[in-house]
């Protein structure tokens, strides 16, 4: 039975849920790094929102661990590169607490219109400062969108009812897109240039860490308002504060900050601010909907294989497992047949996927075949780490999709490119979804994959079959299956032998000394 471990704070329900799929739930709420490295290793799930954090040190005692699920979108508390490594695949909600973040960002975009907090604290100071607060409207301004995802799209809906004109900058927004949403597609410096007001809705990375800074705001309209309610880091907050006392930025809101929990800020203090303390998904509604998700989730994936919402991993929907689980099997039988004939550095891996699996969900198919050739080679690879070490050792890898069928109905075609030579193998499945393999190196073979096997290659002449079965009868060993192919009379041929015990290296030498055989090489599926 898998065992999960809940170390934050999350509905009830959750725990619920994990119960009546049956799974094994703990809730160990507040445990410091010491107490939660010491348990982490007895279970194959963590469950977690934002004050667990999942570091190096923790994952390298998660020695069972499968999955991880964040309740919540972002997952700067969790190490990606080293759970990724580990093979532990990442979860997060990134649509439960959408609407939750996006009404808080139109929420602040009506606290710095209205100087709603100053007013407030003046009036309720016994003061009554009518001409001090004198504010603006929304309608009719312009909304740059910084980031137009699940959450920047819903901004633009709600931005829309209150009649602002909404442009939006995201590299991954399609034109099509963008017309269905009723916003403006235009270049950063475009929206910096004609924006009233600037939310942010976009992940923190490498490109994106301070896309505001002194440069941008510059670049900006005078009195342009900012709105930062997704990540710490993408706003410099010292050039904000510097433009806020220059006059060039009215009034800014911040939810999430550079350092959280943010005890003191640069922006503390200053009248034209807002400040709240990372509310964005923090309504009872969206607190419900992340915990009862990533319960379902990580259930899901005990349980069955179906991968939702991934950081790290190809999704595959629980509709979808039950189709694409003989298609895992046969690219991993694959990818661990060029795998173990492999002897040298692998440059580039090539997949062909024709007729009914190239309809199907193909990127957990790919991660199938690299699981299959590396693990031969390297320790602890599955699913999730295998694309990681393929990318660390400069392994290209390639996909194409045909879905007519050809001489089969489906097939998988795998080539690898070696420091040395090029080898392909293609296989299919037969009644029942069992895989076969039909093909090796442009020579027709049928056979399937089993335990134990012989893989020859030799020169087609005459004797070799008697060689090699007596060979092995002498041996001692039973042959099970032989299965031949050659290219052309008297050229290249292959033979797949399966035997019923392992094969010890006595017998592959005595096979590699035969006349006309080329290699030997024992195989296990």
């Amino acid at each position: 039975m898998p065992k999960v471990l809940i170390s934050d704070d999350l509905s009830p329900r959750a725990a619920e849920i994990f119960r009546d799929r049956g799974i094994d739930v703990d809730v160990k709420v507040g445990l410091d790094p010491d107490a939660l490295a010491k348990i982490i290793g007895d279970y194959d799930g963590l469950a977690v929102r934002s004050a667990t954090k999942a570091t190096a040190e923790i994952l390298a005692k998660a020695d069972k661990m499968k999955v991880i699920g964040r309740a919540g979108i972002g997952v700067d508390n969790i190490d990606i590169e080293v759970a990724t490594q580990r093979g532990i695949v990442v979860m997060n909600t990134p649509y439960g607490n959408a609407t939750t973040t996006a009404e808080h960002a139109i929420g602040m975009m009506f606290a710095l219109a209205r100087q709603i907090p100053a007013a407030d604290a003046s009036t309720q100071a016994g003061k009554w400062e009518k001409s001090r607060f004198m504010g603006i409207e929304l309608d009719s301004k312009t909304l740059g969108l910084i980031g137009c995802g699940n959450i920047g799209s819903i901004v633009a809906d709600r931005a829309q009812g209150l009649k602002m004109r909404v442009i939006a900058h995201d590299p991954f927004l399609s034109p099509e897109r963008a017309t269905d949403l009723g916003v403006e597609k235009v270049e950063l410096d475009d929206l910096f240039a004609r924006s009233d007001f600037i939310t942010l809705h976009t992940p923190l990375t490498d490109s994106t860490r301070n896309i505001i800074d002194a440069a941008s705001i510059a670049k900006m309209r005078k009195g342009v308002r900012i709105v930062n309610c997704a990540r710490g880091g993408l706003v410099d907050e010292d050039a904000v504060v510097a433009a806020l006392e220059s006059g060039q930025v009215a009034g800014a809101a911040f939810d999430v900050f550079t350092k959280e929990p943010a005890h003191e800020s640069v922006l503390f203090g200053h009248p034209a601010v807002v400040c709240t303390p990372h509310l964005g998904a923090a309504t009872t509604e969206a607190q419900e909907k992340v915990a009862l998700q990533v319960a379902q989730q990580m259930s899901d994936f005990l349980l069955t294989g179906a991968v939702t919402n991934a950081i790290n991993m190809a999704s595959v929907t629980a509709e979808d497992a039950p189709k694409l689980k003989p298609y895992m099997k046969l690219a991993e039988n694959l990818g661990s047949f060029a795998g173990q004939l492999t002897e040298t550095g692998i440059k580039t891996v090539s997949i062909e996927f024709e007729g009914h699996v190239a309809c199907l969900n193909t990127r957990p198919l790919v991660s199938a075949v690299l699981t299959g050739l590396l693990s031969p080679m390297l320790n602890s690879v599955n699913m999730v780490s295998a694309p990681a070490v393929a990318r660390e050792r400069n392994i290209s890898v390639t996909e194409s999709k045909n879905e007519q069928p050809g001489d089969y109905e489906t097939l998988i075609r795998l080539t690898v490119q070696t420091e040395r030579q090029s080898r392909s193998v293609t296989g299919t499945l037969f009644g029942g979804g069992k895989p076969r393999i039909v093909n090796i190196k442009d020579i027709e073979i049928e056979a399937e994959f089993a335990p134990h096997m012989l893989y020859i290659t030799n020169k087609d002449e005459p004797g070799v079959i008697g060689d090699l079965g007596r060979t092995m009868s002498e041996a001692g060993v039973n042959i099970a299956s032989f299965h031949l192919g050659r290219m052309t009379a008297g050229g290249d041929a292959i033979a797949l032998i399966q035997v019923d015990q392992p094969v010890e290296s006595t017998l592959l030498d005595a096979v590699s000394a035969l006349p006309n055989v080329v290699q030997t090489k024992s195989l296990a599926f």
